[in-house]
């Protein structure tokens, strides 16, 4: 990544700067476009995206997790099941890659040349593999802890992606950064104290701390794959097309949905599905409906999770997730009937104090760019006038 003034580049600015380098290259190309009937939405697309994506983030991932707990509270026990709805709502994305590939897109450019078919493969295949196996342990998590408690310890994703973009990423920190992750961090740790969940989910005390170090890992686990995929982007893909966001989508779930249906067979569980679907207390039609809306659910928060990755940055797509946290508590508080005890509150404060002096860092970041090119720019001016006295 690039840096500006005192080292510091917050992502959200580079993908500011790349939005508007590429609405450049996109009204270029568009200038002698047949098909370019909305100039409004030409000259706004990059930020249209933004909200897309930011906006299949927060509904995905609420709508999956909602689903999911619903999943388990009926009467859905398998592990394994629970893994494969996360992974396998790819096919959804078949008619826009399709699209994309017979209909290409002129705005769309291709900075540098694509790497080899067998380094993109290497790709898909090694994060399909970390996907499945991050998705277990979010299910394994979801199963034994209660929404409210799960979605809590979820937010210390931030920071470990914030560290894992630091290695692998050049991410800077500042001192509001490292307030954000201390924050996090107390406020996930202060939920392994809780002695009664005080939810509908009755887990033991060791399903409770088992559900919480799965959760805890699992967001570890997330927060290095955002990485590893910004890094992928940057180093492998290096295409800038919004079929790359797509084939990326696909591609790594079609290799964890292998991977979970091997481990489904392999387990045995697959001969309880049936006996499963007749139990579920909502019927055989709610227990397909369930497993299809939160396939559906997950699929489309990969693909704004990936956008935002694409277009900006990991930690900014992180952010957008963690902004959407307190959403699934209350929910859950409504439909679920969990309790926000007091503990659960003070933790959820805590997580919106570090998510809020998260973005602050970005604003201040952001005033200091605004700044430094306004100053470039009269510096420039004065520069170009001098030189046009000198010629005069």
């Amino acid at each position: 990544m690039g840096t500006t003034a005192q080292e510091l580049q917050p992502d959200i600015n580079n993908g500011l700067r790349d939005g508007v380098e590429s609405s450049n290259l996109a009204r270029t190309a568009e200038t002698n476009h047949p098909t370019s009937s909305f100039p409004f939405l030409k000259q706004y697309k990059w930020w249209i995206q933004m909200a897309v994506f930011s906006f299949f983030v927060l509904a995905g991932q609420n709508l999956g997790v909602l689903l999911g707990r619903v999943y388990f509270t009926k009467g859905g026990n398998s592990k394994w099941m629970g893994t494969l709805v996360q992974v396998t709502g790819f096919p959804i994305l078949f008619p826009f890659q399709w699209f994309m590939k017979t209909d290409k897109d002129q705005t769309e450019v291709t900075t540098r040349n694509p790497s080899s078919p067998l380094n993109l493969a290497s790709v898909y295949l090694c994060l399909g593999i970390f996907l499945a196996g991050d998705a277990m342990l979010y299910t394994i998590g979801l199963q034994y802890l209660p929404v409210t408690t799960y979605t809590l310890i979820c937010a210390s994703q931030l920071g470990f992606n914030a560290v894992f973009s630091f290695f692998l990423n050049k991410q800077k920190f500042s001192p509001y950064i490292v307030n954000s992750l201390v924050i996090l961090t107390i406020s996930s740790v202060l939920l392994v104290f809780q002695s009664d969940p005080g939810d509908s989910n009755k887990a033991s005390k060791t399903k409770y701390i088992i559900g919480f170090l799965c959760t805890l890992g699992a967001s570890a686990g997330y927060g290095l794959m955002l990485s590893l995929t910004q890094l992928a982007f940057q180093k492998i893909i290096k295409k800038e097309t919004l079929s790359a966001v797509v084939d990326m989508s696909i591609y790594q779930c079609v290799v964890a949905t292998f991977v979970v249906i091997i481990g489904l067979f392999a387990s045995g569980e697959w001969s309880t599905l049936d006996r499963e679907m007749d139990r579920f207390e909502s019927g055989k039609v709610s227990y397909v409906m369930n497993l299809f809306w939160t396939a559906v659910s997950w699929q489309i928060f990969l693909v704004g999770c990936i956008g935002l990755i694409f277009k900006i940055s990991s930690l900014f797509s992180n952010v957008i997730s963690i902004l959407g946290l307190p959403v699934a508590p209350i929910l859950a508080v409504i439909f679920l009937q969990d309790k926000l005890t007091g503990l659960k509150a003070i933790s959820m404060i805590l997580a919106i104090w570090g998510f809020v002096s998260y973005m602050y860092h970005h604003y201040l970041e952001e005033m200091k760019m605004k700044m430094k090119m306004k100053q470039k720019k009269e510096t420039d001016d004065i520069e170009e006038i001098s030189l046009t006295q000198r010629l005069g």
